[in-house]
């Protein structure tokens, strides 16, 4: 998105720390920080779509690093397979049976990059994994390891030789951003920061796998009021009915607003969540959701631009400021 909202205010201390430890790596960019640390909570998942070298694979490893999880990279080419995302059965000689190889995907934290450069059926294989945190193989289902997050990127000023992520693909995660170019600023404190050894080497560990389970549970207990609801569908629904939409946000859009809202709510030691979640956190979820109409795509409409209208033509609801 071009113009940066509001950063909220981290005030769940955990949190916090984590995102300050992160900030060791990545600098100027608490908002995106904070964006992936909600799809993470809510066990959602992220689409980055930005220019090579804006720090979107440190900010990932950095991330892995603070929680101490497990972390594969995964460069998509053309020539990949969907087993070399998956895993797959080598014959052992010695044994005289089948043994699975697990996949790059069989991780906590998963860095899909470029993912618009490889072929659509190598992209099919990460729908199961996006969607039910599973794998299946020669006819097993295999569960993922938890906490489970992928963070996808694609580049959006090279076309060549890619092949555009279809809208199923799209509605498995939760939220798409861009980090954007830093400030003349930042960008002299990332130098400062590298001149003599990346930050990323030395960054330690602040918070255990299980200290992340346990919130990924606290998230689901955030009470979301039936007005606040009702607010969610009626800005869902008002996409499908846009002059400019073609095909509007799915009902997957409703629930992937409601949980990212309630692990927003919870970073801000919230235990309800309020119609300003829902308006904050509605563009990074709902705009790769909606197709244009070709009317539309001729014109300099973008789908920021409609879900900012859709936002300022839905009311919110009255009485939904607190749970009751």
């Amino acid at each position: 998105m071009k113009g940066k909202q509001e950063r909220s205010t981290i005030e769940q201390p955990q949190i916090l720390k984590l995102v300050e430890n992160v900030e060791k790596v990545v600098v100027g960019k608490r908002r995106e920080i904070e964006l992936s640390l909600i799809a993470i909570l809510s066990g959602g998942h992220v689409l980055l779509e930005d220019v090579p070298g804006v720090g979107k694979t440190m900010m990932v490893r950095a991330i892995a690093r603070s929680l101490g999880a497990d972390f594969k990279r995964i460069q998509f080419t053309p020539d990949l397979l969907p087993s070399d995302v998956t895993g797959v059965s080598v014959f052992n000689q010695k044994t005289m049976e089948f043994q699975f190889r697990p996949g790059p995907v069989m991780t906590n934290i998963v860095l899909a990059d470029e993912i618009n450069r490889t072929s659509p059926k190598t992209q099919a294989a990460l729908l199961e994994a996006l969607e039910e945190g599973s794998v299946t193989t020669d006819g097993e289902t295999r569960e993922l390891q938890q906490p489970f997050f992928v963070m996808a990127t694609q580049n959006p000023i090279e076309y060549g030789g890619t092949y555009p992520l279809p809208e199923a693909q799209l509605d498995r995660f939760l939220f798409k951003f861009q980090i954007g170019y830093p400030t003349k600023s930042e960008e002299l404190e990332v130098l400062n920061r590298v001149e003599k050894q990346h930050p990323i080497e030395t960054l330690q560990s602040v918070m255990e796998l299980e200290t992340l389970l346990s919130m990924q549970e606290e998230v689901k207990k955030v009470y979301v009021q039936k007005n606040v609801k009702e607010y969610i569908i009626s800005i869902v629904n008002a996409t499908r009915h846009h002059h400019s939409v073609y095909l509007g946000a799915s009902p997957r859009a409703s629930i992937a607003l409601m949980k990212a809202g309630q692990a927003f709510a919870y970073i801000q030691n919230r235990d309800y969540v309020i119609p300003d979640d829902i308006k904050y956190l509605a563009p990074f979820t709902l705009r790769h959701r909606i197709m244009l109409s070709s009317d539309a795509k001729l014109s300099d409409t973008t789908t920021e631009r409609i879900v900012k209208d859709v936002i300022d033509q839905v009311r919110i609801p009255a009485g939904s400021e607190q749970a009751q």
